[in-house]
C-alpha cells in the first residue's frame, strides 16, 4: 500500500519535513548534544527553580555590590516571581539598583499599546506580582520598571542598551509554539536577506502569528479557553539585537498544559535546539550564541502517535 504523505499546513512557518522528521527522534539526554559548545544545553527533572534561583543570585548581587542590573524579563510570570520576591523581603535585599524590562507587550489593530492597566497585559503582570510583592522599604523604585509604550517603543532598544552599558545583563526567554522569542514571530515583518541582518534588528510593533494567538488563549489570562477572539492581533517587543547584545542568555522549554504531558512546546523545542538556523524558527539563533537552555525530562520525552490517547 502508498504510503500516505502530505505538506505541512500553508499558515506553518516552518516547513523543512527531512529537518522535522530529523528531529522528532531526538529525545532525552541526546538533546544534551550540540556542535556548538557555548549553546549548553540540560536536560532536568524541574528547570524551573533555576530561574527563581538566578534571579534572586543576581538581585542579591546587585545590593551586595552596590552596582546596576539589568534584567529584560518575560511576562506573565507569576510562579517565577512572587518567590522571588518572597526571598527579597526574607533576605532584607535592597533592589534599589535592579531595572526590569518587560519583553513585550500587547497592541490592538492599530499598534496602540496596551496600558499598564490591561489586566491580560505583561506589564500589569510584572508590577502586580513582582514589584508590588516586594516590600515597599527594599522595592526598586518603579521608574526602574520599564515596559514598552506609545511613546518609548521606537527607542526601547537603546533604552535597554544604555541602561545596561551596552546590552542588558540577562535575559529569560521561553518559546512559542511558533518558535517565537518574546513577540519575534516568524512573520514577514522580520525576515531579512541573511541571518546577520535579522539578528542586526531592534524593538517594534508588529502582527502576532496565528499560532501565537492559539497559544496564548490557552493561557490563563484569556481563560484556558481557546477565546482566541479575545487575544489581541499585535504586539510590541524586543527585537533579536536585544537577544544577541544581552550578557549572558537562559531559556527554558518547560512549558505544560496544566502539568499534563500535553505540550504545544515539545516539539517546538527540538527544531530551536537541532533544526537549522532560520528566521522560521526564530529561537533557533540561540545556536549561534554563548546561551544556557534548560529542557525539563517531560519535554525531552520521545512522543510519536499515541493512538489511545486525546487531547
Amino acid at each position: 500500500m502508498k504510503e500516505f504523505t502530505f505538506d505541512p499546513a500553508p499558515f506553518v512557518p516552518f516547513r523543512d519535513k527531512e529537518a522535522m522528521e530529523r528531529v522528532r527522534k531526538i529525545s532525552g539526554k541526546d538533546l544534551e548534544k550540540h556542535p556548538n559548545p557555548n549553546f549548553k544545553i540540560k536536560v532536568l527533572v524541574n528547570p524551573h527553580p533555576i530561574f527563581v534561583a538566578d534571579m534572586f543570585t543576581k538581585i542579591k548581587e546587585s545590593d551586595d555590590k552596590n552596582q546596576n542590573v539589568v534584567m529584560v524579563l518575560p511576562n506573565p510570570e507569576p510562579d517565577t516571581y512572587m518567590p522571588v520576591a518572597e526571598l527579597i523581603n526574607l533576605y532584607r535585599v535592597n533592589c534599589r539598583n535592579v531595572y526590569l524590562f518587560a519583553q513585550d507587550e500587547w497592541a490592538d489593530q492599530d499598534g496602540n499599546i496596551a496600558p499598564i492597566t490591561y489586566k491580560a497585559g505583561f506589564g500589569y503582570s510584572l508590577l502586580k506580582y513582582f514589584a508590588m510583592q516586594i516590600d515597599e522599604e527594599l522595592r526598586m523604585p518603579l521608574s526602574n520598571i520599564i515596559t514598552p509604550t506609545n511613546e518609548n517603543i521606537a527607542d526601547y532598544s537603546k533604552l535597554i542598551t544604555e541602561r545596561g552599558q551596552g546590552g542588558a545583563d540577562i535575559i529569560y526567554t521561553s518559546p512559542g509554539w511558533a518558535g517565537h522569542i518574546a513577540f519575534i514571530d516568524p512573520i514577514d515583518e522580520w525576515i531579512k536577506g541573511s541571518i546577520e541582518e535579522y539578528m542586526q534588528q531592534d524593538a517594534k510593533v508588529v502582527p502576532v502569528h496565528p499560532l501565537t494567538i492559539a497559544q496564548n488563549s490557552l493561557h490563563g489570562c484569556f481563560g484556558q479557553s481557546g477565546d482566541i477572539g479575545n487575544v489581541p492581533p499585535k504586539a510590541a517587543t524586543i527585537g533579536p539585537a536585544d537577544i544577541v547584545r544581552a550578557k549572558q542568555r537562559i531559556e527554558i522549554h518547560a512549558l505544560q498544559t496544566n502539568f499534563t504531558m500535553s505540550s504545544w512546546q515539545r516539539m517546538t523545542s527540538r527544531l530551536i535546539l537541532h533544526g537549522p538556523v532560520t528566521p522560521l524558527m526564530p529561537s533557533s539563533i540561540f545556536q549561534l550564541l554563548d546561551t544556557n537552555v534548560y529542557v525539563s525530562e517531560e519535554l525531552a520525552a520521545p512522543f510519536g502517535c499515541w493512538e489511545k490517547v486525546g487531547y
